[in-house]
């Protein structure tokens, strides 16, 4: 057996379909033939996760030999002669297609995946209308509802294997595995457990992966449509920055015609009655972790201080790190200090009774549904935010609605304070209390207000600042395998980090709907929601944060901000 090491630096060349290719060495035979132009199905390969050769789809002919080889997992090598579309392959391939078929439910027109399915387009291609092989029996299992978060509807898996190596490898959770062998294999839980049951953080890493619909967020499109007709309601909603981009690819439109203007006169043709920017409440949590994180430089609090925007990445220190829990900031995420503050000083603001109104929020996270129905989410007397949906789910009631983008005049967010732009600053709540913490500290404005060393999907990101001759080291982690690696080194007392962001989607916040193959969206890219420069680049400066504290909050960890604004 060869142990050869590819050298990335070395040039292979082959032919795919008789079209000569030049690719590095250790480059598979599928990346290659992408490369080419040359498109080769597949079903279990995701561009997020290693070669697993589960599927076989994506067998190809090489130098003429008469076994078929798994393009996915075989690399190029020097004069390489592969074929990827004679008869037999095309016949080998619909078979396998059809064998998977013929153990499928035959609901494409109910799916919640319809139109979306990698399995339904690989037969649509493949031109496949009825199946040789006998059905089996349907899987009687009902779908499981984990924490009215994730939908598991095991008659529909196909056994890619695609969530149980985002699961296992890529976020090291390891809720979903495999069990038994042959016509028995399946995709499990440890003891199959319901998924409630085991250390499932509901990151929501396995429905993006996953090209059927045997795991997706649980939809609560159903909930709120009633809401939005009912005239002794009033339905405000907060939409995160990211929504707007991902849309695009929801609903199959061309980058860019989902502007933030759009979003919002869709959102108000489907009935609700303010829309509000979620990066205004990021910028009040900017205010609140930077002081915060200054009060425990100050007064020797436990360092360093992580930030709990990301409920994924918070079930996973509950669930694996409980002694490090005082690392955690107190601050509830941008999510719910909204919600809060939509249920108390907006509806004095409006005089508006907080029973009346249903806090609404659109993140492309499904663990924002879990958070929400989190203890201690009721500070103000009321739910914080009453129904969470992510992308998908507002882009299926925006289908319904007939909404067309393209028509649709810009409209503006709406003010939260009434006096004072709906925007927050969009460069994220780390940032925001990175700025807020020198400024407080040292009393200067920072004279380089954009850290973009800790911007993009990099997994472990790193920034100094100068706190008056100390320096403050800060780190954004994506992904849970890596926050892993963070807490271990707090745990051991090897971080010397001030202050650490983590965000549970191994990409930066993703952006994107469950299902989505698309890479995820890094915030750094995203564009601007105004299309303007922002005149505000520090929390302190927006004019609806300076509203906020000075008529309703008083200071950032007064006694209101505490009681609303923190989990403790």
């Amino acid at each position: 057996m060869s142990h050869h090491k590819p050298d990335p630096e070395k040039s292979v060349n082959l032919t795919i379909d008789g079209l000569p290719v030049t690719v590095s060495e250790g480059t598979s035979i599928l990346e290659a033939a992408r490369k080419a132009g040359v498109n080769i199905p597949t079903l279990c390969d995701h561009p997020g996760l290693g070669r697993r050769a589960v599927c076989r789809l994506c067998v190809v002919e090489c130098d003429g030999g008469g076994k078929l080889k798994a393009a996915c997992a075989n690399n190029v090598w020097e004069g390489a002669k592969v074929v990827t579309g004679s008869a037999r392959i095309m016949s080998v391939r619909k078979t396998i297609l059809e064998l998977l078929l013929a153990n499928h439910p035959q609901d494409c027109l109910s799916c919640i995946r319809s139109k979306k399915c990698e399995l339904q387009s690989l037969a649509a291609t493949f031109g496949i209308r009825s199946l040789p092989f006998r059905r089996e029996a349907p899987d009687l299992r009902p779908p499981e509802t984990a924490a009215g978060t994730l939908v598991r509807d095991m008659a529909k898996c196909v056994k890619c294997g695609r969530c149980v190596e985002a699961c296992q490898e890529g976020q090291t959770v390891r809720a979903i595995n495999t069990s038994r062998r042959s016509v028995n294999f399946e995709i499990s839980t440890p003891y199959e457990q319901a998924l409630a049951d085991g250390p499932c953080v509901y990151c929501g890493q396995c429905a993006a992966v996953c090209p059927v619909g045997a795991i997706y967020e649980n939809d609560q499109t159903g909930e709120i449509r009633p809401l939005l007709g009912n005239s002794e309601r009033h339905v405000v909603v907060q939409a995160a920055p990211p929504v707007g981009p991902a849309l695009d690819d929801e609903i199959g439109l061309k980058r860019g015609t989902v502007t933030a203007g759009r979003m919002v006169g869709a959102l108000k043709r489907l009935g609700f009655a303010k829309v509000f920017d979620s990066g205004f409440s990021a910028d009040v949590t900017g205010m609140e972790e930077g002081h915060e994180l200054l009060d425990r430089i100050k007064n020797g609090g436990r360092l360093p201080m992580i930030t709990s925007c990301s409920p994924g990445w918070i079930n996973f220190a509950e669930t694996f790190y409980p002694d490090l829990s005082e690392h955690l900031s107190s601050c509830k995420s941008p999510q719910q200090m909204f919600g809060a503050l939509v249920k108390t000083w907006y509806p004095r603001a409006a005089g508006i009774d907080p029973a009346l109104i249903t806090s609404v929020s659109i993140v492309p996270c499904i663990a924002k549904k879990f958070e929400a129905r989190r203890p201690g989410m009721d500070s103000s007397g009321f739910r914080d935010v009453d129904i969470v949906l992510t992308t998908g789910e507002l882009a299926r009631m925006i289908k319904l609605s007939g909404v067309d983008f393209t028509g649709l005049p810009e409209s503006p967010f709406d003010s939260f304070t009434g006096d004072s732009p709906g925007a927050g600053t969009g460069d994220g709540v780390m940032e925001a209390a990175l700025r807020t913490a020198y400024e407080a500290f040292t009393g200067k404005i920072l004279a380089a207000v954009d850290f973009k060393e800790l911007r993009g999907s990099r997994g472990i990101k790193q920034a100094e600042i100068d706190l008056k001759g100390t320096k403050m080291k800060a780190l954004a982690v994506n992904g849970l395998a890596n926050a892993r690696r963070i807490m271990d080194s707090i745990r051991s007392g090897e971080c010397d980090a001030a202050l650490v962001e983590i965000i549970s989607c191994t990409g930066a916040c993703a952006g994107r709907p469950c299902g989505s193959s698309e890479t995820p969206l890094r915030r750094a890219d995203s564009p601007d929601r105004t299309g303007q420069a922002l005149p505000f680049r520090n929390p302190r400066e927006n004019p609806g944060v300076k509203t906020l504290y000075g008529q309703f909050l008083g200071a950032p960890l007064g006694e209101k901000s505490r009681r609303l604004l923190h989990s403790r």
